[in-house]
């Protein structure tokens, strides 16, 4: 399952932030978390930040399995936009509907339909 959001004036590492909350309070672990800043070529002082959250679940053996991977990509000036690739059958429908309330909440006034 893939979720796909654009929000406007939302800033990326409050959203990478929120999300990797959410997650965790779902029960998940956090695997590998990457955020990156980069300059706009054309105006030094706009960035764009780029950042990848991973998600594991335990599986019967005890072994983490990757379970939600989380894109983020934006400037807080304009637009972020998140993307999050989602294994239904290791993260529960009951999990994603949970997540998806708790971002809509935060950030629904800021969503781009």
């Amino acid at each position: 399952m893939q979720i796909r959001k654009t929000y406007r004036e939302v800033n990326p590492e409050l959203l990478y932030a929120e999300i990797r909350e959410f997650v965790l309070k779902q029960g998940a672990t956090l695997g590998e978390e990457k955020m990156e800043t980069y300059a706009l070529p054309s105006d030094t002082s706009s960035f764009i930040t780029r950042g990848t959250l991973t998600f594991r679940v335990q599986n019967e053996a005890g072994k983490g399995k990757e379970c939600l991977r989380a894109h983020i990509v934006g400037s807080a000036r304009t637009e972020t936009k998140v993307m999050l690739d989602i294994d239904d059958k290791l993260f529960s429908p009951e999990k994603v509907s949970a997540l998806q309330t708790d971002l809509d909440f935060i950030f629904g006034s800021y969503e781009v339909k």
